[in-house]
Order: structure tokens, then sequence, then C-alpha cells
């Protein structure tokens, strides 16, 4: 594959992971449990930590390319609601393992790989477009997270233009 097309890929997919990380970092304590929009089946579904997880889950699976013998690392779990609520921390170290995930999956993308097939119940696309599908996943529910905590007071968002290097990710630090 085109090492331009990664390259462009990868800027653009790991911003809006550093979105996702940034919306996670800038969240209060107070507010890592509240509730972000109503779930008629629980309302834990609507909480931020779970929206962050459901990001990061999918996110994982998506770069896999298959469900097929998928399961997320301990102590998330994929289908489920936990116990608990996932800490500040487990999460911010299940979205670096998923950043780092998304940057050697890009960066060893080849041709064969980017038409292979991916088969979900609600759709059949290439390996290459489900990578897109996924960058739009995340940046939908950080555009989610951050216009949230924005309605809250919470300040700091700001627009990340592409993926921060290796050493900087998280809210602190900017391109």
């Amino acid at each position: 594959m085109d090492d331009n097309v990664k390259t462009s890929l990868w800027l653009q997919f790991g911003a809006a992971i550093d979105t996702l990380a940034d919306a996670i970092d800038l969240c209060p304590d107070h507010l890592w449990p509240a509730v972000v929009w109503p779930d008629e089946d629980d309302a834990r579904y609507g909480q931020f930590w779970y929206i962050a997880t459901h990001t990061l889950v999918w996110l994982d699976l998506f770069l896999t390319g298959s469900a097929e013998g998928f399961a997320p690392p301990p102590p998330f779990m994929r289908g489920a609601l936990p116990d608990r609520p996932y800490t500040k921390d487990e999460v911010r170290a299940y979205l670096v393992q998923g950043r780092q995930k998304c940057r050697a999956t890009i960066e060893g993308l080849t041709d064969e790989r980017a038409a292979q097939r991916c088969r979900f119940s609600w759709m059949e696309p290439t390996f290459l477009e489900l990578q897109l599908y996924c960058m739009r996943h995340v940046m939908e529910h950080a555009g989610q997270l951050s216009y949230f905590l924005g309605q809250q007071g919470v300040m700091g968002m700001d627009w990340v233009s592409q993926a921060r290097g290796d050493d900087s990710v998280g809210a602190t630090q900017r391109i």
C-alpha cells in the first residue's frame, strides 16, 4: 500500500483517538459516571465512562477485522455491563493500547489486507473501509463526550489536526 496513503490515514485516525483521549483526560471525576444521554435499557449505557469504553472496545474489534474469536483485554468485556464502572486509569490504558494497535495496523497495511472483506451482520466492508468507518465512530463519540464536557463548563478541549507524537498522547500536550 502506498506510504502516503498510510501516513495520511494514521495522522487522521490518530487525531480522532487523541481527541477521545483529551475528553477522557479532561473529564473531572464527578462527571465520569454522569449520564451523557438517557438509555432506556440501562442508564449506565449513557454514562461518560461507558461511552468511552464502548468506543475503545469497538476500535479494538474493528482493528482486528472480525468479531470471531474477539475478546477485549481484561477487565473489559463486550456485550455486557461490568459490575462497576471502569476507572479512568483502566480506560486510559486501553486507549493507549488501542492507539498503538491502530498505528501498527496502519503501518503494516498491505493492498491485500486493505481489500480483504470483513463480515459483520450489518455490513461487509473491505478492511480499509472498516478502518474509515471506525475512525468516524471514534470521532463521533469523542465529539459527543467533548460537547457534554463543554455543556458542563469543562474547558480545555481543542481541535486536534493530526495525530500527536507517540510521547505526547493526552490533553496537556498539543502539536
